[in-house]
């Protein structure tokens, strides 16, 4: 009996150590998050091509570090123009349009010629975040600094630790978060990596900054430190170039902890930002508030085991990808909701130069159906190989663009590619009813978005194509005869009644 008890304790024991090592084995992941960081934001020069993707106002040697050490992406989107939006899918890896959570406000009748959707301002609990994705797995996780996706407790959506729902003002309600949060959040971050370190527990925090760009919102000797290097064109630029200069000391500490515990060769970090910023963003057009890519167009930096040292990718990526990238590398990809629209980064990190990314949809929508800082008011816009497709809702057009050879989407290509136009549309389209989004409406209750693009191919035109057998986009009195009979068609439950679904022919 002795011997049976005495080697079953051996085989706990035993699998117990096993755990131990396979935990040791999965990867760290550090997620730091900019506020309102441009494509020309920093001092790395995004694209080798394009000398314009830095900022030679701004001074961000860690980020130069950061990106020396991993890939630098010159086409990564961020989700939204708006902070919330893309903070909710960073968290979770499934769209704002999907989440109905497009907006920092609550949109409805805000005066404007259109009626913006209602907005979902809560994350909602019964999605899964990454941190509850990783804790399958034996990560201790943990969200410092803004969060701003509501008012629930980061710690109900799976953070293990976190400063509490905060804002824009961080845990005080400050009118100045910054500098004091910047480096708290950062120090606490700190505290969490080496415990867990220490305990040989694989983790993943993320580190989220506030904004700012007053000279009371930096440390005032890194306003004195910007001062010396001469850098920032004018007195607002400095400030600015402060504000960041202190995120990028911060970034600098986290680097070298990593470094002083040994686990630098098995961490990820991943840098990024929730959209562009206000101001000016290099060569792009637009910014925060705007579907141009001066709003949604920003740096993304990874460093990690797979990622190749001082290497860059022009893929086009988005920020619903990152979520599906940690999940891979962690090893639990196959526990992914079926919502999650990104695709792995995998194989750009191993072969920046022909590594793909696989998404469950063609193309990368952007829905913004509201009124914000653009004067082209509610939009969307589709991405799709090296061409971009926005609709604008309020005099229902669309305008085309070739980035490949127009950065600045200067010269609109919608009148003379028709066929490209009518084929990126029906794809926005498609996408945007197949997850019902929240669109935007005149105040006589007609939808914009219900003539905007549509053609023969388009979901909501099931019964039109049904019924036109000529295909002339007109109906015939023999034609609409056949009527009754094509609706009892679509009744696929024959329940007697027709879902909106059934209507569009799912």
């Amino acid at each position: 009996m002795k011997r049976g008890l005495y080697s079953l304790v051996i085989i706990f024991i035993a699998l117990a150590h096993c755990k131990a090592d396979e935990s040791r084995k999965r990867p760290n992941f550090v997620f730091i998050q900019g506020e309102g960081q441009g494509w020309a934001s920093t001092s790395v020069q995004l694209d080798p091509n394009e000398p314009e993707s830095k900022n030679d106002s701004f001074s961000t040697p860690n980020l130069e570090r950061l990106a020396a050490g991993g890939i630098r992406f010159s086409n990564y989107y961020a989700p939204s123009p708006r902070c919330t939006p893309s903070r909710a899918t960073y968290f979770t890896g499934i769209s704002p349009a999907r989440l109905g959570m497009t907006f920092t406000g609550a949109g409805g009748d805000t005066g404007h010629a259109l009626i913006e959707p209602r907005v979902v301002s809560e994350l909602p609990q019964d999605v899964t975040t990454i941190a509850e994705l990783l804790k399958t797995a034996g990560y201790a996780t943990a969200h410092f600094g803004k969060w701003h996706v509501g008012k629930t407790d980061p710690r109900v959506h799976g953070f293990d630790e976190s400063d509490g729902a905060t804002s824009n003002g961080g845990p005080e309600n400050s009118r100045n978060p910054n500098p004091k949060q910047a480096y708290g959040m950062t120090e606490r971050g700190i505290t969490f990596i080496k415990r867990n370190a220490a305990a040989n527990m694989p983790f993943y925090v993320q580190l989220s900054h506030y904004g700012g760009r007053s000279q009371d919102d930096a440390k005032p000797e890194t306003f004195e430190k910007v001062l010396e290097l001469g850098i920032g064109r004018d007195e607002r630029n400095m400030e600015a170039a402060a504000v960041v200069l202190d995120m990028d000391i911060t970034i600098g500490m986290l680097l070298d902890t990593l470094d002083e515990l040994n686990i630098a060769d098995n961490t990820y970090v991943i840098y990024t930002a929730d959209h562009g910023t206000p101001g000016r963003n290099g060569p792009l057009q637009g910014g925060k508030g705007g579907l141009w890519d001066g709003g949604i167009r920003i740096p993304l930096f990874i460093r990690g085991p797979l990622a190749k040292p001082g290497s860059h990718s022009s893929v086009l990526v988005t920020g619903a990808d990152l979520v599906p990238t940690v999940a891979d590398l962690a090893g639990i990809s196959d526990t992914l909701s079926d919502q999650v629209e990104g695709g792995s980064l995998r194989q750009v990190l191993a072969d920046p130069a022909s590594g793909k990314v696989a998404r469950s949809c063609d193309g990368i929508v952007f829905h913004f159906p509201h009124y914000d800082k653009d004067p082209l008011g509610p939009v969307s816009a589709i991405l799709a190989g090296h061409y971009k497709l926005v609709r604008i809702y309020e005099d229902q057009r669309h305008l085309l663009f070739d980035l490949a050879r127009d950065l600045g989407e200067r010269n609109d290509l919608s009148g003379s590619h028709v066929d490209k136009v009518r084929e990126m549309s029906a794809q926005l389209t498609s996408y945007l009813d197949s997850i019902d989004a929240g669109m935007p409406a005149r105040r006589s209750g007609e939808t914009p978005s219900s003539n905007a693009g549509r053609n023969a191919n388009s979901r909501p035109d099931a019964i039109m194509q049904s019924l036109d057998e000529n295909n002339d986009g007109q109906l015939t009195k023999d034609e609409i005869e056949r009527l009754p009979a094509l609706l009892h068609s679509l009744d696929k439950n024959k329940d007697g009644t027709l879902s909106r679904d059934e209507t569009r022919g799912r």
